[in-house]
């Protein structure tokens, strides 16, 4: 019997916690380090097998190394920052994207069954990588004073309301900014595991009791759930280098 005294196993945070697969010197390394290792391997591996001997005439996983780069290359960096000034920064975007995306994907994975994004130490890391990258952008490209001024929209022309308004957009970049990007895919990738949990272990546990019609309902939406989720996956991938590169235009971008 569980805690609540129905026999359901309710899903919570124990959900997201694993035992150590091993130790060493006091390091703890277990399952969600597991996968994000990796995944690693898988998208450096795919691309340099994809790439490593490009041929003018490219095989199939050429092809479809070819299909994904273009998607990030011409469908989220050109269309934000611009061929000219995108083009040295697609290598860090294409692989910001496949990488947040499998992430994302080792949650309907038979064995897997854990988002790695939906712990926030992983989200955390990728948005402080984009925040270096763009604090160091802005003030390479403005120097110390126009890179404050890029930070905080100082206007002299704003008047009286200007010390207000560079504290409220100083707090809002400098300090808001890397923590909604990384809370946006942790949350998301949280809240859809935790739902898929419950209704997988829902399923399970109608199936062993005498509300075996409801259990049906139940393995249905766990298929809904599990087809939303691949959704929600790309999405939240695309969402992410979308503002990481949304970041960096601000930074190139004149004084606004």
């Amino acid at each position: 019997m569980s805690d609540n005294g129905c026999g359901f196993p309710a899903p919570g945070l124990h959900s997201f916690l694993f035992k150590p697969i091993a130790t060493v010197g006091g390091f703890e390394f277990n399952k969600v380090m597991l996968l994000a290792l990796i995944t690693t391997v898988l998208v450096v591996g795919f691309f340099w097998a994809a790439f490593g001997k490009a041929k003018v005439v490219p095989g199939k996983l050429q092809m479809v190394g070819e299909a994904g780069y273009d998607f990030v290359r011409r469908g989220i960096v050109y269309e934000t920052l611009g061929k000219k000034e995108g083009e040295k920064y697609v290598p860090l975007m294409v692989s910001l994207f496949f990488f947040i995306w499998i992430m994302n994907i080792w949650s309907v994975i038979p064995l897997a069954q854990f988002p790695v994004s939906s712990i926030i130490a992983f989200p955390a890391v990728l948005a402080a990588i984009v925040y270096v990258v763009w604090l160091g952008l802005t003030f390479k490209k403005h120097g110390f004073a126009g890179g404050f001024k890029n930070l905080t929209g100082y206007d002299k022309s704003l008047g009286p309301v200007l010390p207000l308004v560079v504290v409220i957009e100083f707090f809002s970049n400098v300090l808001v900014r890397p923590f909604t990007h990384a809370v946006r895919l942790f949350a998301n990738m949280f809240a859809g595991h935790l739902l898929l949990v419950m209704f997988t272990v829902a399923s399970w546990y109608l199936l062993n009791s005498w509300m075996i019609p409801a259990a049906g309902v139940s393995f249905v939406m766990t298929v809904v759930m599990i087809l939303f989720e691949l959704f929600v996956q790309a999405v939240q991938a695309y969402v992410f280098v979308l503002l990481a590169c949304s970041y960096v235009q601000g930074a190139l971008a004149e004084h606004h």
